[in-house]
């Protein structure tokens, strides 16, 4: 009974939208059947791209794919489609651009869509999700829709995990992976190094450096977590002089960095009530993350 009223609190922000993403399940939601309507087929030159779409990249070989696929049985799942507000008569692509992309290049002229009333933030929160339940996002794409879904939205790691289908360790290790310097994710991205090289090299002081020998020498994800841990050369007396942080204070710090998507370290002064908490950013663009998370 305390999970279904906790799901029921999402609210249509979250476990409706839901309904809509998941149409090939079956489990329509009540809550959106005021602005549910029938399957349309409608003229592929009235459905336009939604330019906020926060997904830019598209592979091109799953592109061919699905291509061929819609070629020889067309379009099975219809998009999600709102009246576009920037063209008249027109509808914006909700959930399902890459399907449209695809029926294009198969010269289709009539796509199945579904049309729903939206508003903007519905639109942009709908289209995270829809991003995070693609198998073939990224990492670091993953965890930056997670982190949207938070900032934006309000959506805490438990709630996303629930309604998602995820686990609470999933999204927390995923989010850990944007405190690393833009570089590493950058590796990642391109596929590099792999989401579990990445989460070794975000305790590292030079998680870059690190992940350039990482690959350099084609170390796999447990030679890397060794590297991670093994202490360099000059650094062995610092270590030995700095006083070891105790259980409790690395499982806050641990706490913190996941809640904040960034490095925390807590410097405790040994024997007093006073210390000092640091919080490392990697960009101008993560610093407004946290500034705007902090002030609320």
């Amino acid at each position: 009974m305390a999970k279904r009223t906790e799901r029921k609190s999402l609210g249509r922000g979250l476990s409706a939208l839901l309904a809509d993403v998941n149409l090939d399940e079956g489990d329509a939601s009540q809550a959106m059947t005021a602005t549910r309507s029938s399957d349309t087929d409608m003229p592929i030159e009235k459905v336009f791209a939604n330019p906020d779409q926060p997904r830019r990249t598209f592979a091109e070989k799953d592109l061919e794919d699905l291509t061929a696929s819609i070629t020889e049985k067309g379009v099975i799942q219809p998009l999600i489609v709102r009246p576009d507000p920037n063209n008249q008569g027109g509808y914006q692509i909700v959930a399902g651009e890459r399907r449209w992309r695809a029926a294009q290049r198969a010269k289709l002229h009539k796509i199945p869509v579904l049309i729903r009333n939206l508003t903007d933030t519905e639109v942009l929160e709908l289209a995270i999700i829809e991003n995070i339940q693609r198998a073939d996002l990224n990492a670091v794409e993953e965890a930056m829709g997670y982190r949207q879904l938070m900032d934006r939205f309000g959506h805490t790691q438990e709630k996303m995990a629930e309604a998602l289908g995820k686990s609470r360790s999933h999204i927390a290790n995923l989010l850990r992976l944007l405190s690393l310097p833009p570089k590493v994710q950058e590796y990642l991205q391109n596929g590099q190094i792999s989401a579990g090289h990445a989460r070794a090299l975000v305790p590292a002081s030079d998680p870059v450096a690190l992940a350039r020998e990482i690959i350099s020498k084609g170390l796999s994800v447990r030679q890397a977590e060794a590297l991670a841990k093994a202490k360099k050369p000059g650094e062995k007396q610092k270590r030995q002089l700095k006083p070891t942080k105790d259980a409790d204070t690395r499982a806050i710090e641990n706490d913190l960095s996941t809640h904040l998507g960034a490095k925390v370290s807590i410097d405790h002064k040994t024997g007093g009530q006073s210390g000092e908490l640091r919080i490392k950013y990697t960009d101008l663009e993560q610093l407004d993350g946290l500034c705007r998370l902090l002030s609320h």
